[in-house]
């Protein structure tokens, strides 16, 4: 394992995405996260409605409930068309991996840690769901962070040395080669695009059929993307932040 800024642990084995943006997460002391996290509650008593429309196509329909969206978005300072794709994401997710048991709101933390929902360095995301800003972590070249030789050219981080984590979920090239996902139905995986982004995320969250309504399998999930103890409380902590914001599956949320 190499250090990131501030104590952060990635894996250079690890095929997942690189969390170039959450270096403020600081190490912490006590039991590995991997044995000692409980799940969270999976958000949203309304996801189901939400999800109605929502196929395996793998493409990102109008929302059926607009009302929730906004009002769920001013509870948990998601914007409104992150918070779309986050709950379509896990949508399809659990629909090609029925057993995932994957919520929005563990794939919304995982956004907000990553960058801030596409809005870290004052970016912000469009209509379509593009992001503005350059959404392209610091250079991998084994200084301050793991090193990882360019493998894309340059071609999405601009950077034909080095690689470097890009987009609002902070994918490697080598992984979006392997995991990107066409989440909008544009016939194109885009790791700029909030939607292809989040369906990439869920999906790979809920890889090697694991359960994340399980303590150990949200768990390992969370730990597949970054191999750090302080990443996954973290995630955890705005996982549950979300859900009691919006209520759980057995609230009323009015």
């Amino acid at each position: 394992m190499l250090r990131l800024k501030r104590f952060m642990v990635i894996s250079l084995f690890a095929v997942c995405a690189i969390t170039a943006f959450s270096f403020w997460v600081t190490r912490q002391s006590g039991a590995d996260a991997r044995g000692a996290l409980s799940a969270p509650p999976r958000a949203g008593a309304e996801f189901d409605t939400l999800s109605t429309g929502i196929t395996t196509a793998v493409h990102v329909t109008p929302n059926p409930d607009a009302r929730w969206l906004l009002r769920a978005a001013a509870q948990t300072g998601v914007p409104a068309r992150a918070l779309r794709a986050y709950v379509a994401a896990a949508a399809t997710a659990n629909d090609s991996a029925p057993t995932c048991g994957i919520g929005w709101n563990t794939v919304a933390a995982v956004g907000f840690v990553e960058s801030a929902h596409g809005t870290y360095g004052g970016g912000s995301l469009n209509t379509a769901g593009q992001a503005s800003g350059p959404l392209v972590g610091p250079s991998l070249n084994g200084n301050e962070f793991a090193a990882i030789a360019d493998t894309d050219a340059g071609a999405l981080d601009g950077d034909a040395r080095w690689d470097h984590a890009v987009g609002p979920m902070q994918f490697i090239p080598t992984t979006w080669q392997l995991a990107g996902r066409d989440g909008n139905g544009d016939g194109v995986a885009d790791p700029f695009n909030i939607d292809d982004a989040a369906l990439s995320a869920a999906t790979y969250l809920c890889a090697h059929g694991r359960d994340l309504s399980t303590a150990q399998g949200w768990t390992d999930a969370i730990y597949s993307y970054n191999q750090s103890d302080p990443y996954i409380r973290q995630v955890r902590a705005q996982a549950t932040a979300y859900a009691v914001k919006t209520g759980t599956p057995n609230e009323s949320t009015g």
